[in-house]
């Protein structure tokens, strides 16, 4: 297993799913799938228990669903892009692009470090274009590895 915090297989160009949970769910089961996490009913509890807390819809298109996790095994980064965008509580509206942040339960500054990176490359325009107009998984895993950076 790659210690890599994003790898092709967690990239979904055409993310099903029309409402948050079952977007979610599908990034959810690509961590499973790569053995980063280990339970994936326990792991959706604990995004819904911190999307409660406060929506993570940003303004410009972007979910960020995060969690800390005992069922994560390696700080992990899904992404899926969907076409007729989803709803992640932002005031703008939906999201076409959506970052799954999974961190260890003890992966504090793991976590709060990969929100913080991402967060930096999103207010760029180009950063958000380059994600649009990708068409193959590999390339947005190196994309995405080499800009963000924690």
């Amino acid at each position: 297993m790659s210690s890599e915090l994003i790898i092709p297989e967690l990239v979904d160009l055409d993310l099903p799913g029309e409402d948050r949970r079952s977007a979610v769910r599908s990034l959810a089961d690509r961590l499973v799938s790569a053995e980063r996490v280990t339970d994936v009913e326990r792991f959706l509890d604990d995004v819904e228990a911190r999307e409660r807390q406060m929506p993570t819809g940003m303004r410009g298109g972007i979910g960020i669903p995060h969690c800390r996790s005992a069922t994560v095994t390696v700080p992990s980064l899904a992404f899926g892009r969907s076409s007729g965008g989803i709803d992640f509580g932002a005031e703008d509206g939906p999201a076409n692009l959506v970052f799954l942040i999974a961190a260890p339960e003890g992966g504090d500054s793991d976590h709060i470090a990969v929100l913080a990176a991402l967060a930096r490359r999103l207010v760029r325009a180009e950063f958000k274009q380059a994600l649009l107009d990708a068409n193959d998984p590999a390339s947005v895993a190196s994309y995405v590895r080499e800009e963000v950076k924690p």
